[in-house]
C-alpha cells in the first residue's frame, strides 16, 4: 500500500486549510497511509482526523523526526508548507515529493507596491497543485475540523443561552484585529448574547469588551482550541477577523462575518466554501494606498493611523450580523 508523508508545520488556519487535501488523497486512494508532520503545538488539530494515520511532531528543528521519517520509506511527500525548512526536509528523505505555487513574488509586488497579479484562486485549490501527480483532485468540499466528546461544550455550563453569536476578539497580530471600541461599538448595537474567544492573551481585552456590554460573556483563555471551536460549531453566527477561527468555523458552514485590517482576501485566504459561498462575508476598508502592508501583519500599524481598522463601517457590520 502506498505511504504519504504531508508537510505543513504551521498555523492553526493553515493546517485546518489542509484537510481537503487530506480527505481526498485517503478517499481517492483507500488503501493508502497517510501521515503529517508539524509542530507540536498544532497536533489538536489533526489528532482526531480519521483520514491521518500517524502525526510526527517537532519543538524547533526538522532533524527532531527525520530519523524516525527516513524507517516509514515514503513513497511520496506532499510539501504543503513549502520554506527553507520543508526544503531542507524533503532533501533529507530524498523521495520524489510536490509542492504548491506559494506566489511570494506576486504578494511581494501586492504588499509593497500595490500591483495585483495574484490569480482569483483559493488557497485550498493550490494546494491540490500538490497532489495532482498522484491523480487526486478536489471534491469541492469544506475543510475537516474533528472535536473530540471531551471537549465538546454544554453551552450552559458557562451560562451561555440556547441562542448566541460568537465573536473571535483575537488574531496573532495586531494588525488584524479591530480596536476595543469598535467591537464595543458592534456587540451594543446588536444587543443579543455574544460569547467572546481567544487566547489567553486576550483575556483582558475579553473583560473590557464584557465590562461595556453586559450582552458579552468572556471566554478567552478559559477554553483549549477544540473547546472554542465546539463553541463555534453551536453559535448562530461567527464575527471574526482574519485568523484560524474563521477557518474553523467554514469547516462547520457557519455563518461567517469576516472583518479583515491589514490583509486581504486576494491573497486567497478567505472562507473556504465554495459550494456556499453565501454563508460568508468580507468587510474591509478598500483603496487605501497603504493596505495591505504585510501578508501576515503586524503589532502596530507602521502607518501610524491604523485606517484599516479605524475606518470599518460599524453599521454595514452590524446589519450583516442581524440580516
Amino acid at each position: 500500500m502506498p505511504k504519504y508523508l504531508i508537510i505543513r508545520f504551521s498555523s492553526i488556519g493553515d493546517i485546518v486549510l489542509s484537510t481537503p487535501i487530506v480527505r481526498c488523497l485517503k478517499k481517492q486512494k483507500p488503501d493508502a497511509v497517510i501521515h503529517y508532520v508539524t509542530k507540536k503545538a498544532f497536533k489538536r488539530i489533526l489528532e482526531h482526523n480519521p483520514y491521518i494515520d500517524k502525526i510526527f511532531c517537532i519543538d524547533k528543528d526538522v532533524d527532531e523526526v527525520v530519523g524516525d521519517l527516513k524507517k516509514e520509506d515514503y513513497d511520496f511527500v506532499i510539501d504543503l508548507h513549502h520554506n527553507l525548512r520543508s526544503t531542507i526536509l524533503k532533501r533529507k528523505l530524498k523521495k520524489p515529493s510536490a509542492t504548491f505555487p506559494k506566489l511570494n513574488i506576486k504578494k511581494f509586488l501586492l504588499t509593497q507596491f500595490k500591483i495585483n497579479r495574484l490569480p482569483d484562486k483559493h488557497i485550498v485549490d493550490r494546494y491540490f497543485e500538490a497532489v495532482k501527480p498522484l491523480g487526486v483532485q478536489s471534491d469541492i468540499l469544506v475543510c475537516d475540523y474533528y472535536i473530540p466528546k471531551a471537549d465538546e461544550v454544554n453551552p450552559a455550563d458557562f451560562g451561555i443561552p440556547t441562542t448566541y453569536f460568537a465573536y473571535a476578539i483575537g488574531a496573532q497580530l495586531n494588525t488584524k484585529k479591530l480596536p476595543n471600541d469598535k467591537i464595543i461599538s458592534i456587540l451594543q448595537k446588536v444587543n443579543q448574547p455574544f460569547v467572546l474567544l481567544g487566547g489567553e492573551g486576550d483575556f483582558d481585552n475579553g473583560e473590557l469588551i464584557a465590562k461595556a456590554c453586559p450582552n458579552a460573556i468572556n471566554l478567552c483563555g478559559r477554553l483549549n482550541l477544540n473547546q472554542s471551536a465546539s463553541v463555534v460549531k453551536q453559535c448562530t453566527k461567527l464575527v471574526t477577523h482574519d485568523t484560524g477561527m474563521m477557518h474553523i468555523a467554514s469547516s462547520f458552514r457557519k455563518q461567517t462575518i469576516s472583518i479583515w485590517g491589514n490583509t486581504v482576501p486576494d491573497f486567497g485566504m478567505y472562507p473556504y466554501m465554495p459550494m456556499n459561498p453565501g454563508l460568508y462575508s468580507i468587510h474591509e476598508v478598500k483603496d487605501l494606498k497603504c493596505r495591505p502592508c504585510s501578508k501576515i501583519g503586524y503589532n502596530q500599524c507602521p502607518k501610524k493611523h491604523f485606517n484599516c481598522m479605524n475606518l470599518q463601517n460599524v453599521d454595514a457590520i452590524v446589519k450583516d450580523i442581524l440580516s
